[in-house]
């Protein structure tokens, strides 16, 4: 439990088993955001939104009329189709003091050298290899680095321009966006924090976002981020041509894994300024900039479906085996992301936070298993089994689809020779994995990495022939077996 009485520090959260305990029993009264998060939300997921920094902004009954209150714009994101079915429509009205046309231009910035988009074999700056690789954490840049000079790719599928895969970064700053907002016009990101809070402006409102938590902000948004912590890190996914969702219980029923009303969507809170501004965008990988005159967090008032939303980690409602033998983990998915194989999805968030284990005669660790997707994972806070002593927060750990993997004979054997017992699994520790049906190629910068090194497969070379060790047995049982063919053929 907690030390302190009121978790006003940050730190308590990940000392936590869930989130559960925050409320002590009933015996205060119930909170849905950290302690030392500033901000208000709305909870829920998929909603239509809607929230005012004005009350009386929004038009009722229509969207777009000939005059709004205040003498505000009404501009409308459309994400999809126009004729996409109704469950499928993302859109949202922004009610704001300049639209997003009022800008003085585009033009093209140099590459981020350490960042790629492209990840078919033709592109000569990716890699493709079978072999286990894994990163120590990326450092921080001693140079002024923001979240958006700060985005280093490690890897990922396909191309923004073939609107289906997605890639894999992870981000280092050490320096506030000031007077800078930020639009991915290729996909969405999945922010995961590991070091520092960020402090994220949106044209909806704000959201501040700890390790622990995190954001997801849809294609074509602008966004700025402040670091309250000072130098921050963390990772991300990107998925382009198609959005993250909830995915499917199934069997389980209505409610277990992240369940919709745990996430937080923000609330109107408006910037109008007449003061020089930067827009970037990236668009196919490259990255351009436009200037203008007025903050582009200038919105009053808005609704729709197609927001910013966050999440806790400490609120996921893990399930597992009550008997033996281990589930998959797609039991530990936190969002989806469809791809056009309906039985394949393009990426999963899955994460690996406390719980209990509970199952008997049942072998502990990972079983060795060979599967479809590749696997990049990472670490944001604690400390994780499995992995080797390298593995630390901040730090990457991929396999790629079908390759072979395991634990050492020495793991292998004590969990065959001893009871697992009733136990916490993960104490104070959150792992994660992002999860794909598509295979991975390497970036230039991740494979040249000085961070990188490989799982040595001298790990398992003393995997013992215990097989073989039974051989009188074996053939005892093979003869008498034949005995028993020639015996029943002659009857």
């Amino acid at each position: 439990m907690p030390s302190t009485s009121d978790l006003q520090d940050p730190k308590e959260y990940q000392k936590i088993f869930h989130w559960a305990e925050t409320q002590k029993d009933a015996t205060i009264p119930s909170f849905n955001t950290r302690k030392n998060d500033p901000y208000k939300y709305q909870e829920g997921f998929g909603n239509h939104f809607s929230s005012e920094a004005i009350p009386g902004t929004i038009p009722h009954g229509q969207n777009s009329p000939r005059n709004v209150r205040f003498g505000l714009y009404a501009e409308q994101v459309t994400a999809t189709a126009f004729v996409a079915p109704r469950h499928a429509n993302k859109k949202a009205w922004l009610y704001r003091a300049r639209p997003a046309v009022a800008h003085q231009g585009f033009t093209e910035l140099p590459d981020n050298k350490d960042s790629e988009s492209c990840f078919l074999p033709l592109n000569p700056k990716i890699h493709v290899s079978p072999t286990q690789l894994a990163w120590l954490p990326t450092d921080i840049p001693e140079e002024e680095t923001d979240f958006v000079s700060g985005l280093r790719t490690f890897a990922g599928s396909g191309d923004p321009t073939l609107r289906e895969g997605l890639a894999t970064h992870v981000y280092v700053a050490n320096k506030s966006m000031t007077k800078k907002a930020f639009v991915n016009s290729d996909g969405e990101f999945l922010i995961v924090p590991e070091k520092g809070a960020l402090d994220i402006q949106t044209e909806f409102g704000p959201l501040f976002v700890q390790p622990g938590e995190i954001v997801v902000i849809q294609r074509g948004l602008r966004f700025r981020v402040e670091l309250p912590d000072g130098p921050s890190r963390g990772y991300i996914l990107e998925v382009w041509g198609t959005t993250f969702e909830l995915p499917e219980l199934g069997p389980l029923g209505a409610n277990g894994l992240a369940n919709s009303r745990d996430f937080l969507t923000p609330t109107a809170q408006y910037e109008v300024v007449r003061e020089p501004w930067e827009i970037v965008y990236k668009l196919g990988g490259k990255f351009f900039k436009s200037t203008q005159n007025h903050s582009p967090f200038d919105v009053v008032a808005w609704h729709g479906n197609y927001v910013p939303y966050k999440y806790d980690l400490t609120k996921f409602v893990n399930v597992g085996s009550i008997s033996v033998d281990h589930i998959d983990p797609s039991i530990f998915c936190v969002l989806t992301a469809k791809s056009r194989d309906l039985t394949s999805p393009l990426a999963d968030f899955l994460i690996f936070s406390p719980r209990w284990d509970v199952a008997s005669h049942t072998y502990r660790p990972p079983y060795y298993h060979r599967n479809a997707a590749s696997e990049l994972m990472g670490l944001i806070y604690g400390e994780y089994g499995g992995r080797s002593d390298e593995f630390m927060p901040g730090s990457i750990s991929f396999e790629c689809g079908m390759v072979p993997h395991g634990v050492a004979y020495e793991q292998f054997k004590e969990a065959t020779e001893s009871a697992p017992p009733v136990m916490q699994i993960s104490p104070a520790s959150i792992a994660f994995m992002f999860e794909s049906s598509r295979p991975f190629t390497i970036t230039d910068y991740a494979w040249n990495s000085s961070k990188k090194h490989e799982h040595e497969p001298k790990m398992w070379d003393n995997l013992v022939d215990n097989f073989s060790s039974h051989k009188k047995e074996i053939d005892e049982i093979l003869v008498k077996g034949l005995e028993k063919l020639k015996l029943n053929g002659s009857s």
